[in-house]
């Protein structure tokens, strides 16, 4: 169990509690690899703007981890802003395109297939920018998230046993059902991998709670007017590119309202993902009804699974490499590493020319470096830096260039 900055004692009986209250509430784990995987990474973050700092009963961070575990609220509703800045230099929209399509669903893919509301492309949009989001829950069979967008929106609806993706901008629904035949979930239902609420956030950093982490209890906050506490944890290691995570915790429901990232490089935060609005009230059972607008094209997940290219990487590309994928490292310092299998690095010429020009124009934004390993470029961004090696290996993680390198030259 991680040391937990306190001046309180605690028993052996408390410390086991506290170890199944953690694994209660990391329900995600945190990937460390890639850019199509940064979007779980910064799942770390959010800043706390504070509207007043209340007088509330003291806690320890081990008694605020416990009810964030122990919050058990099956009814709520509200608004949600998120913002992410990872740093990245502005391509026009084509980090976007680039998410969406290496997340394998099949509205991203250029070949037409699949559904523009299937939400395994969709909600990659979150890793960048700025979102608002609509969300409302009413127990484990009824959720429902709205992505609002300039005179747009995009909802995904649970309720009961079918799952519903509508996007009025292009009028496309995508439809799937909870379970298949064998009462077991079907293959082809969409699971929200991309953290969309505070507590989506939460559990991720919970996750991330171990020796080499230090918890303390960092005041009170007022968050979409309601009381909270604030958790930070911060790295004991050296070599991450994280700074802290602030959760801003109900103090009456245990509820994580705000969740702040800050990069170890100083700033603002890398994503700022907080309720603007919030009840705990029960939604009114009509805001999970749906049914397709007249004239909206409607894809079943089965439909969409039998497109060529749904959710499976081309034969010998990078997604294929990820079969491979080791951990390295430990703690805040762990890097995935993998084989892509293609000897040559960045895309370096071809027939056309087209890949040789998108080689040198990847290159043009990362850093050249050499060690024992051999060269390879890094590419960064404020919280998850990546090398991929002129032999074609892929070391990333949320830790500097220099450990990057360091775990390049350890692998030979």
């Amino acid at each position: 169990m991680a040391p937990i900055d306190s001046d309180d004692n605690r028993t052996a009986g408390e410390g086991e509690e506290l170890r199944a209250g953690r694994r209660k509430a990391a329900r995600y784990v945190v990937p460390v690899a890639v850019m199509g995987v940064a979007a779980a990474t910064i799942g770390l973050v959010p800043a706390l703007a504070d509207s007043g700092d209340p007088d509330l009963p003291k806690v320890t961070a081990e008694q605020l981890i416990e009810k964030i575990a122990k919050s058990d609220v099956q009814q709520m509703s509200g608004t949600v802003r998120i913002n992410t800045d990872l740093g990245l230099p502005d391509l026009g929209g084509l980090e976007s395109g680039l998410m969406s399509g290496m997340s394998g669903g099949p509205g991203a893919g250029g070949d037409g297939e699949g559904s523009a509301a299937d939400p395994s492309a969709k909600l990659t949009e979150l890793v960048s920018g700025s979102h608002t989001l609509r969300v409302a829950a009413d127990g484990p069979d009824r959720q429902k998230l709205s992505l609002l967008e300039n005179a747009a929106e995009y909802s995904l609806i649970h309720n009961g046993d079918d799952v519903w993706g509508y996007d009025s901008k292009s009028n496309e629904v995508y439809h799937s059902t909870t379970s298949g035949s064998d009462g077991r979930p079907e293959k082809d239902v969409p699971e929200k991998d991309v953290p969309a609420t505070p507590k989506d956030f939460a559990d991720q950093a919970l996750k991330a709670v171990d020796d080499t982490t230090s918890v303390t209890v960092g005041g009170t906050a007022q968050v979409a007017g309601r009381d909270a506490y604030r958790l930070v944890v911060e790295p004991k290691q050296d070599g991450s590119t994280v700074g802290a995570i602030t959760v801003a915790v109900d103090a009456e429901t245990g509820t994580p309202l705000k969740f702040t990232l800050t990069p170890a490089s100083g700033g603002a935060a890398v994503v700022d993902v907080g309720f603007t609005k919030v009840s705990f009230a029960k939604p009114d059972a009509s805001t999970f009804d749906f049914t397709p607008p007249e004239g909206a094209k409607v894809t079943e997940a089965d439909e969409s699974a039998k497109a060529p290219e749904h959710g499976r990487p081309a034969e010998g590309g990078l997604a294929e490499g990820l079969d491979g994928l080791e951990v390295v490292g430990e703690g805040w310092n762990a890097i995935a590493t993998f084989d892509t299998g293609a000897g040559g690095g960045l895309p370096t010429a071809s027939p056309d020319g087209d890949l040789g020009a998108l080689g040198g124009f990847l290159g043009s934004f990362g850093d050249q470096v050499k060690g024992d390993f051999g060269s390879g470029t890094v590419f960064k961004t404020r919280l998850v830096n990546a090398l991929i090696t002129d032999d074609g290996k892929v070391y990333a993680g949320a830790v500097t260039k220099d450990a990057l390198v360091k775990a390049a030259d350890a692998a030979q």
